[in-house]
Protein backbone atom coordinates (compact mmCIF):
# COMPACT_ATOMS: atom_id res chain seq x y z
CA UNK A 1 0.00 0.00 0.00
CA UNK A 2 2.82 2.58 0.81
CA UNK A 3 4.48 1.81 -2.61
CA UNK A 4 1.25 2.75 -4.21
CA UNK A 5 0.93 5.76 -2.53
CA UNK A 6 4.28 6.73 -2.88
CA UNK A 7 3.78 6.42 -7.05
CA UNK A 8 0.89 8.38 -7.40
CA UNK A 9 2.41 11.08 -5.26
CA UNK A 10 5.50 10.90 -7.63
CA UNK A 11 3.46 10.93 -10.39
CA UNK A 12 1.73 14.05 -8.88
CA UNK A 13 4.73 15.84 -7.96
CA UNK A 14 6.19 15.31 -11.84
CA UNK A 15 3.12 17.34 -13.03
CA UNK A 16 4.06 19.94 -9.88
CA UNK A 17 7.73 20.15 -11.40
CA UNK A 18 6.03 21.83 -14.87
CA UNK A 19 4.20 24.49 -13.24
CA UNK A 20 7.20 25.64 -11.50
CA UNK A 21 9.10 25.36 -14.42
CA UNK A 22 11.77 22.54 -13.76
CA UNK A 23 11.63 20.54 -16.82
CA UNK A 24 15.35 19.70 -16.65
CA UNK A 25 15.04 18.33 -12.82
CA UNK A 26 11.84 15.92 -14.00
CA UNK A 27 13.61 13.01 -15.16
CA UNK A 28 16.26 12.33 -12.67
CA UNK A 29 14.43 13.44 -9.52
CA UNK A 30 11.70 10.57 -10.98
CA UNK A 31 14.35 8.02 -11.22
CA UNK A 32 15.74 8.70 -7.98
CA UNK A 33 12.47 8.79 -6.34
CA UNK A 34 11.58 5.38 -8.26
CA UNK A 35 14.85 4.17 -6.91
CA UNK A 36 13.30 4.99 -2.89
CA UNK A 37 9.96 3.38 -4.28
CA UNK A 38 12.10 0.48 -5.32
CA UNK A 39 14.06 0.58 -1.71
CA UNK A 40 10.33 0.80 0.30
CA UNK A 41 8.64 -2.40 -2.17
CA UNK A 42 11.77 -4.25 -1.56
CA UNK A 43 11.10 -3.84 2.08
CA UNK A 44 8.00 -5.64 2.05
CA UNK A 45 9.07 -8.74 0.73
CA UNK A 46 8.01 -10.09 4.05
CA UNK A 47 4.91 -8.64 5.02
CA UNK A 48 1.39 -10.18 4.30
CA UNK A 49 -1.01 -6.99 5.16
CA UNK A 50 -4.44 -5.94 3.41
CA UNK A 51 -5.35 -2.65 3.62
CA UNK A 52 -8.98 -0.62 3.02
CA UNK A 53 -10.80 -3.88 3.50
CA UNK A 54 -9.03 -6.35 1.75
CA UNK A 55 -8.97 -4.26 -1.60
CA UNK A 56 -5.12 -4.01 -1.35
CA UNK A 57 -3.44 -7.12 -0.16
CA UNK A 58 0.23 -6.57 -0.10
CA UNK A 59 2.42 -10.35 -0.25
CA UNK A 60 5.61 -11.53 -1.46
CA UNK A 61 3.97 -12.04 -5.04
CA UNK A 62 3.00 -8.40 -5.44
CA UNK A 63 6.25 -7.16 -3.58
CA UNK A 64 8.37 -8.53 -6.24
CA UNK A 65 6.43 -8.45 -9.34
CA UNK A 66 6.01 -4.44 -7.87
CA UNK A 67 9.94 -4.42 -7.56
CA UNK A 68 10.18 -5.64 -11.63
CA UNK A 69 7.81 -3.46 -12.91
CA UNK A 70 9.33 -0.37 -11.13
CA UNK A 71 12.73 -1.36 -12.03
CA UNK A 72 11.61 -1.89 -15.71
CA UNK A 73 9.58 1.68 -15.45
CA UNK A 74 13.32 3.62 -14.32
CA UNK A 75 14.83 2.18 -17.65
CA UNK A 76 11.67 3.43 -19.33
CA UNK A 77 11.22 7.02 -17.61
CA UNK A 78 16.00 7.42 -18.05
CA UNK A 79 15.37 6.74 -22.13
CA UNK A 80 12.24 9.54 -22.18
CA UNK A 81 14.69 12.58 -21.81
CA UNK A 82 16.18 12.04 -25.12
CA UNK A 83 13.22 10.54 -27.11
CA UNK A 84 10.63 13.35 -26.47
CA UNK A 85 13.15 16.10 -26.50
CA UNK A 86 11.57 17.09 -30.18
CA UNK A 87 7.56 16.18 -29.24
CA UNK A 88 4.90 18.41 -28.96
CA UNK A 89 4.00 18.43 -25.81
CA UNK A 90 5.62 19.09 -22.33
CA UNK A 91 7.79 15.81 -21.53
CA UNK A 92 6.18 16.26 -18.18
CA UNK A 93 2.63 14.75 -19.37
CA UNK A 94 4.73 11.54 -20.38
CA UNK A 95 6.74 11.20 -17.35
CA UNK A 96 3.51 11.53 -15.24
CA UNK A 97 1.47 8.81 -17.66
CA UNK A 98 4.30 6.57 -17.28
CA UNK A 99 4.06 7.11 -13.10
CA UNK A 100 0.31 6.54 -13.45
CA UNK A 101 0.78 3.78 -15.82
CA UNK A 102 2.85 1.89 -12.87
CA UNK A 103 0.35 2.98 -10.28
CA UNK A 104 -2.20 0.87 -12.43
CA UNK A 105 0.62 -2.05 -12.91
CA UNK A 106 1.20 -2.15 -9.08
CA UNK A 107 -2.73 -2.39 -7.88
CA UNK A 108 -3.14 -5.38 -11.02
CA UNK A 109 -0.75 -7.41 -9.06
CA UNK A 110 -1.51 -6.18 -5.56
CA UNK A 111 -5.56 -6.63 -5.84
CA UNK A 112 -7.49 -8.16 -3.09
CA UNK A 113 -10.72 -7.32 -4.35
CA UNK A 114 -12.05 -7.30 -8.02
CA UNK A 115 -13.13 -4.04 -8.10
CA UNK A 116 -9.53 -3.08 -7.32
CA UNK A 117 -8.54 -5.46 -10.52
CA UNK A 118 -10.56 -3.74 -13.14
CA UNK A 119 -9.30 -0.42 -11.52
CA UNK A 120 -5.30 -1.08 -12.15
CA UNK A 121 -6.41 -2.08 -15.49
CA UNK A 122 -8.18 0.99 -16.31
CA UNK A 123 -5.44 2.80 -15.15
CA UNK A 124 -3.01 1.02 -16.99
CA UNK A 125 -4.86 0.62 -20.24
CA UNK A 126 -5.90 4.19 -20.28
CA UNK A 127 -2.26 5.54 -20.11
CA UNK A 128 -1.36 3.00 -23.01
CA UNK A 129 -4.18 4.47 -25.03
CA UNK A 130 -2.53 7.98 -24.63
CA UNK A 131 0.96 7.23 -25.63
CA UNK A 132 -0.28 4.87 -28.42
CA UNK A 133 -1.41 7.73 -30.03
CA UNK A 134 1.10 10.51 -28.22
CA UNK A 135 2.48 11.05 -31.67
CA UNK A 136 -0.05 13.82 -32.85
CA UNK A 137 1.31 14.49 -36.34
CA UNK A 138 1.95 10.96 -37.22
CA UNK A 139 -0.76 9.14 -38.82
CA UNK A 140 0.55 5.60 -37.52
CA UNK A 141 0.63 6.94 -34.49
CA UNK A 142 -2.96 8.03 -34.54
CA UNK A 143 -4.29 4.96 -36.75
CA UNK A 144 -2.16 2.99 -33.85
CA UNK A 145 -3.78 4.73 -30.43
CA UNK A 146 -7.43 4.20 -32.34
CA UNK A 147 -6.79 0.70 -33.26
CA UNK A 148 -5.49 -0.18 -30.04
CA UNK A 149 -8.09 1.87 -27.99
CA UNK A 150 -11.24 0.06 -29.43
CA UNK A 151 -9.79 -2.83 -29.07
CA UNK A 152 -8.98 -2.62 -25.51
CA UNK A 153 -11.96 -1.40 -24.52
CA UNK A 154 -14.02 -4.09 -25.90
CA UNK A 155 -11.59 -6.28 -24.18
CA UNK A 156 -12.20 -4.50 -20.82
CA UNK A 157 -16.36 -5.18 -21.39
CA UNK A 158 -15.31 -8.80 -21.87
CA UNK A 159 -13.72 -8.50 -18.66
CA UNK A 160 -16.43 -6.31 -16.83
CA UNK A 161 -18.92 -8.69 -17.65
CA UNK A 162 -16.86 -11.45 -16.42
CA UNK A 163 -16.55 -9.97 -13.07
CA UNK A 164 -20.43 -9.32 -13.08
CA UNK A 165 -21.35 -13.13 -13.62
CA UNK A 166 -18.77 -14.00 -10.86
CA UNK A 167 -20.03 -11.46 -8.19
CA UNK A 168 -23.68 -12.81 -9.42
CA UNK A 169 -22.57 -16.19 -8.45
CA UNK A 170 -20.65 -15.58 -5.46
CA UNK A 171 -22.04 -12.34 -4.19
CA UNK A 172 -18.77 -10.92 -3.59
CA UNK A 173 -16.20 -9.20 -5.18
CA UNK A 174 -13.35 -9.95 -2.44
CA UNK A 175 -11.42 -12.65 -4.08
CA UNK A 176 -10.69 -14.68 -0.28
CA UNK A 177 -14.32 -15.36 -0.12
CA UNK A 178 -14.60 -15.92 -3.79
CA UNK A 179 -11.59 -18.11 -3.50
CA UNK A 180 -13.81 -20.33 -0.57
CA UNK A 181 -16.89 -20.25 -2.16
CA UNK A 182 -15.35 -21.94 -4.95
CA UNK A 183 -14.45 -25.17 -3.25
CA UNK A 184 -18.07 -26.14 -2.60
CA UNK A 185 -19.47 -29.12 -4.97
CA UNK A 186 -22.11 -27.03 -6.64
CA UNK A 187 -21.19 -23.91 -8.62
CA UNK A 188 -23.85 -21.69 -10.37
CA UNK A 189 -22.87 -22.09 -14.25
CA UNK A 190 -22.39 -18.25 -14.55
CA UNK A 191 -19.34 -18.63 -11.87
CA UNK A 192 -17.10 -20.67 -14.80
CA UNK A 193 -18.33 -18.67 -17.28
CA UNK A 194 -16.96 -15.34 -15.58
CA UNK A 195 -13.94 -17.19 -15.31
CA UNK A 196 -13.33 -17.39 -18.93
CA UNK A 197 -14.40 -14.43 -20.00
CA UNK A 198 -12.05 -12.57 -17.48
CA UNK A 199 -9.24 -14.38 -18.89
CA UNK A 200 -10.11 -13.92 -22.64
CA UNK A 201 -9.60 -9.88 -21.57
CA UNK A 202 -6.29 -10.54 -20.07
CA UNK A 203 -5.04 -12.89 -22.88
CA UNK A 204 -5.92 -9.89 -25.16
CA UNK A 205 -3.56 -7.46 -22.92
CA UNK A 206 -0.86 -10.40 -23.31
CA UNK A 207 -1.77 -11.06 -26.94
CA UNK A 208 -2.12 -14.38 -27.07
CA UNK A 209 -3.31 -16.27 -30.16
CA UNK A 210 -6.07 -15.87 -30.85
CA UNK A 211 -6.37 -12.34 -29.70
CA UNK A 212 -2.96 -10.57 -30.64
CA UNK A 213 -4.24 -9.14 -34.10
CA UNK A 214 -4.01 -5.84 -32.71
CA UNK A 215 -0.29 -6.84 -32.00
CA UNK A 216 1.65 -5.69 -35.09
CA UNK A 217 -0.01 -2.33 -36.38
CA UNK A 218 -0.04 -0.67 -32.76
CA UNK A 219 3.37 -1.64 -32.48
CA UNK A 220 4.32 -0.44 -35.61
CA UNK A 221 2.77 2.50 -35.46
CA UNK A 222 3.07 3.82 -31.90
CA UNK A 223 6.11 5.61 -30.99
CA UNK A 224 9.36 3.69 -30.39
CA UNK A 225 9.51 3.81 -26.24
CA UNK A 226 5.88 3.14 -25.97
CA UNK A 227 6.01 0.31 -28.36
CA UNK A 228 8.93 -0.68 -25.66
CA UNK A 229 6.93 -0.56 -22.77
CA UNK A 230 4.24 -2.66 -24.08
CA UNK A 231 6.36 -5.62 -25.16
CA UNK A 232 7.90 -5.23 -21.53
CA UNK A 233 6.02 -3.56 -18.80
CA UNK A 234 2.17 -4.01 -20.06
CA UNK A 235 3.26 -7.56 -21.19
CA UNK A 236 4.22 -8.74 -18.56
CA UNK A 237 1.34 -6.83 -15.60
CA UNK A 238 -0.87 -8.71 -17.92
CA UNK A 239 0.49 -12.36 -17.06
CA UNK A 240 1.41 -11.99 -13.59
CA UNK A 241 -2.32 -10.71 -12.80
CA UNK A 242 -3.54 -13.39 -15.06
CA UNK A 243 -1.31 -15.97 -12.97
CA UNK A 244 -2.59 -14.41 -9.59
CA UNK A 245 -6.52 -14.41 -10.69
CA UNK A 246 -6.65 -17.84 -11.49
CA UNK A 247 -4.33 -18.88 -8.75
CA UNK A 248 -7.17 -17.08 -6.10
CA UNK A 249 -10.03 -18.26 -8.12
CA UNK A 250 -8.50 -22.25 -7.89
CA UNK A 251 -8.65 -21.90 -11.78
CA UNK A 252 -6.10 -24.75 -12.13
CA UNK A 253 -8.31 -27.32 -10.71
CA UNK A 254 -9.96 -27.76 -13.93
CA UNK A 255 -8.24 -30.34 -16.61
CA UNK A 256 -10.70 -28.76 -19.38
CA UNK A 257 -9.25 -25.38 -18.49
CA UNK A 258 -5.83 -26.91 -18.46
CA UNK A 259 -5.86 -27.68 -21.74
CA UNK A 260 -7.22 -24.52 -23.24
CA UNK A 261 -4.41 -23.09 -21.77
CA UNK A 262 -2.15 -25.61 -23.90
CA UNK A 263 -3.72 -25.32 -26.87
CA UNK A 264 -3.11 -21.04 -26.47
CA UNK A 265 -0.32 -21.38 -25.81
CA UNK A 266 0.98 -24.26 -28.70
CA UNK A 267 -1.01 -21.52 -30.71
CA UNK A 268 0.74 -18.33 -29.36
CA UNK A 269 4.42 -19.70 -29.89
CA UNK A 270 3.72 -21.15 -33.12
CA UNK A 271 1.64 -18.34 -35.29
CA UNK A 272 4.21 -15.82 -33.25
CA UNK A 273 7.36 -17.52 -34.66
CA UNK A 274 5.97 -18.41 -38.27
CA UNK A 275 4.38 -14.55 -38.77
CA UNK A 276 7.56 -13.27 -37.23
CA UNK A 277 9.50 -14.80 -39.79
CA UNK A 278 8.38 -13.10 -42.52
CA UNK A 279 8.76 -9.72 -41.05
CA UNK A 280 11.09 -6.45 -42.44
CA UNK A 281 9.80 -4.20 -40.13
CA UNK A 282 11.71 -4.90 -36.91
CA UNK A 283 9.37 -3.57 -34.68
CA UNK A 284 6.11 -5.51 -35.89
CA UNK A 285 8.91 -8.75 -35.90
CA UNK A 286 9.48 -7.91 -31.98
CA UNK A 287 5.00 -7.77 -32.07
CA UNK A 288 5.08 -11.72 -33.12
CA UNK A 289 8.25 -12.30 -31.04
CA UNK A 290 5.96 -11.06 -27.94
CA UNK A 291 2.76 -13.33 -28.82
CA UNK A 292 5.55 -16.44 -28.93
CA UNK A 293 6.95 -15.10 -25.62
CA UNK A 294 3.43 -15.29 -24.10
CA UNK A 295 2.89 -18.48 -25.08
CA UNK A 296 5.83 -19.30 -23.29
CA UNK A 297 4.35 -17.88 -20.22
CA UNK A 298 1.25 -19.25 -20.60
CA UNK A 299 3.08 -22.54 -19.87
CA UNK A 300 3.08 -21.55 -15.97
CA UNK A 301 -0.47 -21.63 -15.53
CA UNK A 302 -0.56 -25.48 -16.06
CA UNK A 303 0.93 -25.65 -12.30
CA UNK A 304 -0.32 -22.49 -10.57
CA UNK A 305 0.51 -23.92 -6.62
CA UNK A 306 4.24 -23.76 -8.03
CA UNK A 307 5.72 -21.87 -10.73
CA UNK A 308 5.22 -18.31 -9.43
CA UNK A 309 9.01 -18.35 -9.31
CA UNK A 310 9.35 -19.16 -13.03
CA UNK A 311 7.00 -16.91 -14.24
CA UNK A 312 8.75 -14.19 -12.54
CA UNK A 313 12.25 -15.31 -13.54
CA UNK A 314 10.96 -15.53 -17.37
CA UNK A 315 9.09 -12.39 -16.95
CA UNK A 316 12.54 -10.24 -15.86
CA UNK A 317 14.52 -12.59 -18.51
CA UNK A 318 12.82 -11.52 -21.25
CA UNK A 319 11.92 -7.92 -20.38
CA UNK A 320 15.77 -6.71 -19.55
CA UNK A 321 16.27 -8.40 -23.17
CA UNK A 322 13.18 -6.34 -24.56
CA UNK A 323 14.38 -3.09 -23.21
CA UNK A 324 18.32 -3.47 -24.01
CA UNK A 325 16.87 -4.14 -27.87
CA UNK A 326 14.68 -1.11 -28.16
CA UNK A 327 17.65 0.91 -26.74
CA UNK A 328 19.37 0.26 -29.98
CA UNK A 329 15.98 0.76 -32.17
CA UNK A 330 15.62 4.27 -30.16
CA UNK A 331 19.39 4.87 -31.23
CA UNK A 332 19.09 3.20 -34.95
CA UNK A 333 15.67 4.52 -36.17
CA UNK A 334 15.63 8.59 -34.63
CA UNK A 335 14.52 10.39 -37.19
CA UNK A 336 13.48 7.61 -39.72
CA UNK A 337 10.14 6.94 -41.22
CA UNK A 338 10.82 3.47 -40.43
CA UNK A 339 12.20 0.66 -38.26
CA UNK A 340 13.10 -2.26 -41.24
CA UNK A 341 15.95 -3.98 -40.98
CA UNK A 342 17.70 -2.29 -43.95
CA UNK A 343 18.33 0.49 -41.43
CA UNK A 344 20.17 -1.93 -39.41
CA UNK A 345 22.78 -2.67 -42.14
CA UNK A 346 26.44 -2.53 -41.00
CA UNK A 347 25.77 -1.21 -37.39
CA UNK A 348 28.49 -4.19 -35.88
CA UNK A 349 31.04 -1.47 -37.83
CA UNK A 350 29.61 1.82 -36.83
CA UNK A 351 28.48 1.21 -33.39
CA UNK A 352 30.41 -2.27 -32.60
CA UNK A 353 28.97 -1.78 -28.35
CA UNK A 354 25.03 -1.28 -29.62
CA UNK A 355 25.06 -4.67 -32.14
CA UNK A 356 26.98 -6.20 -29.52
CA UNK A 357 24.07 -5.37 -27.18
CA UNK A 358 21.61 -6.16 -29.75
CA UNK A 359 22.57 -9.17 -30.19
CA UNK A 360 22.99 -10.81 -26.65
CA UNK A 361 19.64 -9.22 -26.40
CA UNK A 362 17.97 -11.15 -29.48
CA UNK A 363 20.19 -14.17 -28.32
CA UNK A 364 18.76 -14.14 -24.91
CA UNK A 365 14.98 -14.23 -26.36
CA UNK A 366 15.87 -17.11 -28.64
CA UNK A 367 17.07 -19.23 -25.87
CA UNK A 368 20.83 -19.57 -26.71
CA UNK A 369 23.26 -19.61 -23.59
CA UNK A 370 24.92 -18.12 -20.99
CA UNK A 371 22.02 -15.48 -20.96
CA UNK A 372 19.21 -15.48 -18.67
CA UNK A 373 16.32 -16.42 -21.72
CA UNK A 374 18.15 -20.06 -22.45
CA UNK A 375 17.40 -20.60 -17.93
CA UNK A 376 14.33 -19.12 -18.40
CA UNK A 377 12.87 -21.35 -20.92
CA UNK A 378 14.82 -24.25 -19.40
CA UNK A 379 13.10 -24.19 -15.54
CA UNK A 380 9.97 -23.39 -17.73
CA UNK A 381 10.30 -26.65 -19.30
CA UNK A 382 11.21 -28.86 -16.62
CA UNK A 383 8.23 -27.95 -14.63
CA UNK A 384 5.99 -28.22 -17.33
CA UNK A 385 7.14 -32.17 -17.93
CA UNK A 386 6.70 -32.62 -14.22
CA UNK A 387 2.84 -31.54 -14.63
CA UNK A 388 2.60 -34.05 -17.66
CA UNK A 389 2.88 -32.15 -20.24
CA UNK A 390 5.70 -33.42 -22.64
CA UNK A 391 4.02 -32.30 -26.00
CA UNK A 392 3.88 -29.28 -25.23
CA UNK A 393 7.77 -28.64 -24.34
CA UNK A 394 8.65 -30.37 -27.17
CA UNK A 395 6.20 -27.65 -29.42
CA UNK A 396 8.17 -25.31 -27.60
CA UNK A 397 11.62 -26.14 -28.44
CA UNK A 398 10.57 -26.73 -31.93
CA UNK A 399 9.18 -23.11 -31.46
CA UNK A 400 12.55 -21.61 -29.96
CA UNK A 401 14.75 -23.40 -32.75
CA UNK A 402 11.98 -21.52 -35.09
CA UNK A 403 13.22 -18.21 -33.74
CA UNK A 404 16.57 -18.29 -34.40
CA UNK A 405 16.12 -17.32 -37.60
CA UNK A 406 14.40 -14.25 -37.27
CA UNK A 407 16.43 -13.34 -34.69
CA UNK A 408 19.53 -14.37 -36.83
CA UNK A 409 18.44 -12.30 -39.85
CA UNK A 410 18.52 -9.17 -37.97
CA UNK A 411 21.84 -10.40 -36.23
CA UNK A 412 23.28 -11.01 -40.08
CA UNK A 413 22.04 -7.65 -41.36
CA UNK A 414 24.06 -5.56 -38.50
CA UNK A 415 27.29 -7.91 -39.29
CA UNK A 416 27.45 -8.70 -43.06
CA UNK A 417 25.43 -5.81 -44.44
CA UNK A 418 27.34 -2.40 -45.58
CA UNK A 419 25.73 0.87 -43.37
CA UNK A 420 23.63 2.74 -45.26
CA UNK A 421 25.21 6.09 -44.04
CA UNK A 422 26.94 7.92 -41.21
CA UNK A 423 25.01 7.60 -37.96
CA UNK A 424 25.62 10.54 -35.60
CA UNK A 425 26.74 10.48 -32.15
CA UNK A 426 24.86 8.55 -29.72
CA UNK A 427 23.48 9.65 -26.24
CA UNK A 428 24.97 8.56 -23.36
CA UNK A 429 21.57 7.82 -21.63
CA UNK A 430 21.02 5.07 -24.52
CA UNK A 431 24.51 3.19 -24.03
CA UNK A 432 23.16 3.41 -20.27
CA UNK A 433 20.29 1.54 -20.32
CA UNK A 434 21.21 -0.66 -23.17
CA UNK A 435 24.53 -1.90 -20.81
CA UNK A 436 22.90 -2.08 -17.49
CA UNK A 437 19.74 -4.15 -18.90
CA UNK A 438 22.21 -6.80 -20.88
CA UNK A 439 24.67 -7.04 -17.65
CA UNK A 440 21.58 -7.63 -15.48
CA UNK A 441 20.02 -10.22 -18.25
CA UNK A 442 23.51 -11.72 -18.06
CA UNK A 443 23.73 -12.04 -14.18
CA UNK A 444 20.41 -13.53 -13.94
CA UNK A 445 21.33 -16.23 -16.01
CA UNK A 446 24.29 -16.85 -14.22
CA UNK A 447 22.55 -16.84 -10.64
CA UNK A 448 18.84 -17.72 -11.55
CA UNK A 449 18.44 -18.85 -8.18
CA UNK A 450 18.61 -15.12 -7.30
CA UNK A 451 15.19 -14.48 -8.41
CA UNK A 452 13.66 -18.00 -8.46
CA UNK A 453 14.36 -18.57 -4.61
CA UNK A 454 12.12 -15.05 -4.02
CA UNK A 455 9.08 -16.77 -4.38
CA UNK A 456 9.74 -20.80 -4.32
Amino acid sequence: MNTLIAIIGLGVLCLLFEIFNLRKAIVPITILGLLGVLGLTISEFNSTESYYNNMIVVSKFSSTFSSLFIVLTIFLVALGHNFYENHQSKISDYIAIKIFLLAGAVAMVSFGNLAMFFLGIEVLSIALYILAASDRMNLKSNEAGMKYFLMGSFASGIILFGICLIYGAMGSFDVTEISELSQSAELPVWFPIGIVLVTIGLLFKVAAVPFHFWAPDVYEGSPALTTALMSTLAKVVAMATLYKLLSVMNADVSESFKMVVVIISMASMTVGNIMALRQTNVKRMLAFSGVSHAGFMLMTLLSLSTSAGSLLYYASAYSLSGIAAFCVILYVCKNRDNEDVVNFHGLGKTNPLLAAILTAALLSMAGIPIFAGFFAKLVLFNQTIQAGYLALVIVAVVNSIISVGYYFKLILAMYTKEPNEERKGTPVIIYAVAVIAIVLNIALGLYPSFVLDLLA
